[in-house]
Formats: C-alpha cells, sequence, structure tokens
C-alpha cells in the first residue's frame, strides 16, 4: 500500500546533480515502471538491458507522476513536475525505496546467499531453523516469500529493488528479526539490492550460468564477487573454501570472513561419514548427526546453514538437532518411490554441475543393479552454452537418456533439443531419445522403468509450471510422474 512521504526525505543521498521544481511537496508513492504509475507518484526512469526508461518518462507525466529521477532530462518538462537528474537511475532507486520505506533493512539481520547453486536450499533451511527455533523470520526465495509465516509466490530469484524494501517493511511490520534472502548475479549487476544492508553474506559455489546475460565466466564471477565488494565492516562473509573461486569472492570485502568446507581446513568443518538414499551420517565440528537430506551438495548446504547460524550466536547442540530433523525443500532431490518399489527423483538441477551432482550422488547410493533413466531439457531463452554440456553429463551417468522440453519460453524446443544432442558422443546417443512434449517424455521413463529402478527428472524441481511462447501452463513433474506410474499396471 502507498504512503505519502516528503519528495526531499526520499531524495536524501540519492547522488543529485541537478534539480529543476521544488522538493518541498508529497509524493504517493515510487514506481520504475510507467504502467504502474498513478497520480502524485516518482517515477524513476531506468536504463535497462532492454527498455529505457527515459522513454517512457512522457507515459509516466500522462499517467499523473509529479516527479521524475532520471539520468537525462527531457527537452519537454511540463510545469508543476520536478525533474531530478542523477548519474545512476538504478543505484539512486534503491536509496529511493529505502528511504521511501524507512530503512527497513537496517531493523533487520539480513543474510544474503549467492552462488550458482545450492541458494534456496541455504535460504529455505536458514528460514526453517530460525523459525523452528522461537525467531521470527522472513524468506525471500526462488520458491516462496515468506513474511512472519505467511507465503505468498515469487516470480524472480530477487525482487525488483522497490518490492523488496516493501516485504522488509512488510517483515518489520510482522515483528521479524531475521530474514533470509537468495541473491542473484542479476540482481546484483542490475543493482537490485543497492540501498539494503545485510548482516551477512555466504557464497555456495559457483560454475557455469547464465553466460546468456554476463556474456562470461569473469562476468559472471564479478557479478557475484561485487556483492561481497559491498558489505559492510559489521558485516559477515562466510565463503565455501573447497570452491577454487571462494576466497577470490572476498579480496576486497571489508566484512569478517569465515570458511566452510569439507575438504579444506576450514572455520566450519564437516565430513561426510555415510550416504544413502535415506540420508546421510555427518561429522560436524566434531559432532556426529544423522540428517534426512542426501549427497555431498546437500553436506554443503546444510555445513553453510549450520555456520550461518552458529555466526549469528546459535549453540551447536541446538542447531544440529534441529538440522537432523529437517527435510530438503521443494524439488530439491526430492524423492517417492511407485509401482514395483521405482523411484523417483524430482530436481531443480539445471546447470551442468548441478545435474552432475545429483548423478554423482545417485551413483553413490544406488546397488548399480537398477536401470537409471535421466529425463532432462533445457530452459529456452537462457545461457545456450550448457545445453551440450547437460545431454553430456545426463549420458555420462545414466542408462538411459530422455532428452525433453523444460521451460521452452519463446523458443522452438524441438531446437534446444538439438543444441543437446551437440554434447553426445555415439554412446551417448545409443543410450538417448528425444521427446519434445515433457508429459510424454515422464510417461515413456514410466514405461521404460522395471521393478526396482530408478528415475531421475531435472530441471524445474518446485515449479508447477512450463512456460512456452510467454504463457505459463500448469505442469508439476511430481504428479505427472505419479500419474504415470499408476498408468503402468505391469
Amino acid at each position: 500500500m502507498d504512503v505519502m512521504k516528503n519528495l526531499r526525505d526520499i531524495l536524501y543521498k540519492s547522488g543529485l546533480v541537478e534539480v529543476t521544481g521544488g522538493t518541498d511537496m508529497v509524493v504517493t508513492g515510487i514506481a520504475c515502471d510507467s504502467r504502474q504509475v498513478r497520480p502524485g507518484m516518482l517515477f524513476i526512469a531506468q536504463t535497462g538491458l532492454n527498455t529505457d526508461g527515459h522513454s517512457y518518462i512522457g507515459d509516466a507525466l500522462a499517467a499523473g507522476a509529479t516527479a521524475i529521477v532520471c539520468e537525462r532530462l527531457p527537452d519537454e518538462r511540463p510545469g508543476g513536475v520536478t525533474f531530478i537528474r542523477v548519474n545512476d537511475t538504478a543505484a539512486a532507486l534503491g536509496v529511493v525505496a529505502a528511504n521511501y520505506h524507512d530503512h527497513p533493512t537496517k531493523k533487520l539481520k539480513i543474510i544474503g546467499v549467492t552462488g550458482t547453486n545450492g541458494k534456496t536450499s541455504v535460504v529455505s533451511l536458514l528460514y526453517d531453523l530460525f523459525s523452528g527455533t522461537g525467531h521470527v523470520s522472513g524468506m525471500l526465495s526462488t520458491i516462496q516469500n515468506v513474511i512472519g509465516g505467511k507465503a505468498s509466490p515469487t516470480t524472480h530469484t530477487t525482487p525488483d529493488t522497490i518490492r523488496l524494501n516493501a516485504l522488509f517493511a512488510g517483515m518489520v511490520a510482522a515483528g521479524c528479526e531475521y530474514a533470509f534472502m537468495e541473491v542473484s548475479s542479476h540482481a546484483v549487476a542490475q543493482k537490485r539490492i543497492a540501498g539494503l544492508h545485510f548482516t551477512g553474506g555466504v557464497f555456495t559455489n559457483i560454475t557455469h550460468d547464465h553466460l546468456d546475460y554476463h556474456d562470461s565466466f569473469r562476468g559472471y564471477l564479478l557479478a557475484k564477487k561485487a556483492f561481497f565488494d559491498g558489505l559492510g565492516r559489521g558485516a559477515f562473509a562466510l565463503v565455501n573454501a573447497d570452491d577454487k573461486n571462494g576466497m577470490v569472492m572476498v579480496q576486497n570485502t571489508v566484512a569478517a570472513v569465515s570458511t566452510f568446507g569439507l575438504r579444506s581446513a576450514s572455520d566450519f568443518a564437516a565430513k561426510v561419514l555415510e550416504s544413502t538414499m535415506e540420508g546421510m551420517h555427518l561429522r560436524v565440528d566434531g559432532r556426529d548427526m544423522w540428517c534426512k537430506l542426501v549427497g555431498r551438495f546437500n553436506a554443503y548446504n546444510l555445513l553453510a546453514v549450520y555456520a550461518v547460524a552458529r555466526l549469528l550466536g546459535l549453540e551447536p547442540e541446538g542447531v544440529l538437532t534441529w538440522l537432523s530433523r529437517c527435510t530438503p525443500p521443494r524439488g530439491r532431490f526430492e524423492h517417492f518411490t511407485g509401482r514395483g518399489n521405482i523411484t523417483v527423483i524430482v530436481d531443480y538441477a539445471h546447470t551442468p554441475d548441478a545435474l552432475e551432482n545429483v548423478l554423482k550422488t545417485i551413483g553413490d547410493t544406488r546397488s548399480g543393479r537398477e536401470t537409471l533413466i535421466t529425463v532432462v531439457g533445457c530452459g529456452g531463452n537462457r545461457d545456450a552454452a550448457k545445453r551440450p554440456l547437460m545431454a553430456a553429463i545426463a549420458a555420462a551417468h545414466s542408462n538411459r537418456v530422455i532428452l525433453t522440453s523444460d521451460n521452452p519460453r519463446m523458443e522452438d524446443p524441438e531446437k534446444i533439443i538439438d543444441d543437446m544432442k551437440g554434447g553426445l558422443d555415439h554412446a551417448g546417443i545409443r543410450k538417448t531419445i528425444a521427446i519434445t512434449s515433457r508429459r510424454e517424455a515422464i510417461h515413456a521413463a514410466a514405461t521404460l522403468a522395471n521393478d526396482g529402478d530408478i528415475i531421475l527428472i531435472a530441471g524445474k524441481g518446485h515449479e508447477t509450471y512450463q512456460e512456452i511462447k510467454g504463457v505459463r501452463y500448469p505442469f508439476d513433474d511430481r504428479q505427472v510422474a505419479m500419474e504415470s506410474l499408476q498408468q503402468q499396471t505391469r
């Protein structure tokens, strides 16, 4: 809900270069999308990747905007409207949004989690841990946003700056003490986290992803690193010491650096003693525990959660007791059994590294007598370079592979599958079939599976839709797999 604020107050420290008109006026809200402008609002004209907000200043004025923040003043400036020029509207938006909502992030302990894989799991587990131990908390994740126990759907890993501050203000109003959020590389590059105050930052790992946006791996790495560069002196930076780029992340940070790892000497260390499809036996900081999560990648996630909890002052025994009871987030190595004791695993793995981690975990826990059937696709309008890698990894670690559609978005799904086929050698081609319809692909996997076999359905995890030509159609891998197994009566 919009509230009225004095323009002069919300422009404080936003980097003013030139002002035309008065600032001692009331604005009824702020917007960076001209379609959301209402009479009396402030419009911030951002220069984006595909659009330039300066092109929509006229639309914002027509909708009743009474103040405009921009990098380039328009030639026509109607009377009664204040125009504010800044050097960087993206950075200014973060400051303006924080001012407008009375700096909610200064009233919370906010932990940001970044990395290619593991962000959602770490954030979800942190939220569950702190909520479960009596701390009113909030969460912003790929799966959902939660404020004081009330969940709402999400459309982006990290929302825009205005939405972020509104969500944090809602957390403050709900009495939250902590907030845990995913920080995507896109959000850092686009300055969506500008003006936020973090108590701590976590780096999980970095592998091949999002090169469609960042152009190079170095660009992707530097976007992640910029998050830690921006942490304050009172914050902590927790990094995965086993990742070769872990310490790169904190080369220039002024935050207090801590490390976690399974192999390297670390401030927070753990060892996997036993791993099965039912869980893991771990030794964490010299204490033994059993957990229901599966795989070394989850051992890293659990260790990161443990380290954050300790850095925030929780006692180790209580944290480990809770972690021993936790369950994986929805769509993260979520498994169930169906007809003939066939095991189905649904996982969000949509990067080469994540897919390989899941397949290696299955390989470590299976007897070897089962047939492993992997159903996998790649998203459209995203990093195309990973497509052949995904197919090659699936073929290297599976007995049978079915290449299918993921979220093709605006691309031709068969073209995406052809790109994936480019990564297959002769052996991979022999064990692979392509079925464009994801529903039919899952049904085919259920048909091919015999008693005791394993089906991995990778790429979409928690998602309950499939995006095709701009439309999101209802689709749930778990539900389709269950229905497919029930239809088989062999």
